[in-house]
């Protein structure tokens, strides 16, 4: 059941990427938050750009037909399946998420091209056999897999979260990568940890932010590709990239625009890795 009077961590995301799904409560907490920490709406857009070019890079040069996004989020705009798909129209996307308002909004993800499959798991991080159970329902574990997690780890606060994601990423196949991205305290550490105080008080899906050297051991026993891990925005900005235009959401899409673009430093780190 969806409470309207109780703010969540999706629906504050998709207010700062620029979409609607969420209510008065949300937008008040995101005000409140970008009050504390006004980078915050460049961070979430900034990471946005990121999943779009490390998606092209993996679906172009790199040929990967197979994605598990793990901690989807609300559907917005630019979603993993839409840049997969544009690229490689057979490619197969799963999302995961645990959250029932993604749920409710789950068909906007199962949008699919005629040659390609989307499909949405109900499920929690925490639980990484659960995700591997629906995940191979639709994925081939015997072929290349990106596993992306943006912006996820963090709402595992405590050490379980590299074990967590070692049993993901110890059950792709050779060939596959990892796509992750958390929340730093590199460039603006005051803002940064007042916006995580705000959001554990407000929101009942709390977070925590890591340095880059903790981020770093999610990587373990990967090899990282250049320019290695770095804030999300320089992470092979592509000036001639472009957001994809977005029916009645004109000021989402020139953000986004200028986000593909900006090289600026954001407190967000993130990389894309290889399995051998």
């Amino acid at each position: 059941m969806i409470n309207s009077s109780v703010p969540h961590s999706a629906r504050i995301w998709n207010y700062w990427l620029g979409g609607k799904d969420c209510y008065e409560i949300d937008r008040e907490v995101g005000d409140q938050i970008r009050e504390l920490n006004p980078e915050i709406v460049h961070i979430a857009r900034a990471q946005r750009a990121f999943l779009k070019r490390a998606v092209t890079y993996l679906a172009g040069e790199v040929g990967i037909r197979q994605f598990l996004d793990v901690g989807t989020g609300l559907p917005t705009f630019d979603n993993t399946h839409e840049v997969a798909q544009r690229i490689r129209p057979e490619a197969r996307i799963v999302y995961v998420d645990h959250d029932p308002i993604v749920l409710a909004h789950a068909t906007a993800l199962l949008t699919s091209t005629p040659e390609g499959a989307t499909d949405y798991i109900d499920a929690d991080l925490r639980d990484p056999a659960a995700i591997l159970e629906g995940a191979g329902r639709m994925l081939d574990f015997d072929q290349p897999i990106a596993l992306m997690l943006l912006g996820i780890a963090a709402h595992v606060p405590d050490d379980s979260a590299y074990g967590i994601v070692q049993r993901l990423v110890d059950a792709l196949p050779s060939g596959s990568y990892l796509v992750f991205c958390d929340s730093t305290e590199v460039f603006h550490p005051k803002e940064m940890r007042a916006m995580v105080a705000q959001w554990n008080q407000a929101s009942d899906n709390p977070r925590v932010n890591r340095s880059p050297e903790q981020l770093a051991r999610f990587f373990d026993g990967l090899e990282l590709l250049e320019p290695g891990l770095v804030s999300v925005a320089q992470w092979r900005p592509a000036p001639s990239e472009a957001g994809t235009a977005v029916e009645d959401e004109p000021e989402a899409e020139d953000e986004l625009r200028k986000a593909e673009v900006d090289p600026q430093e954001v407190d967000s780190f993130g990389g894309v890795a290889h399995k051998a």
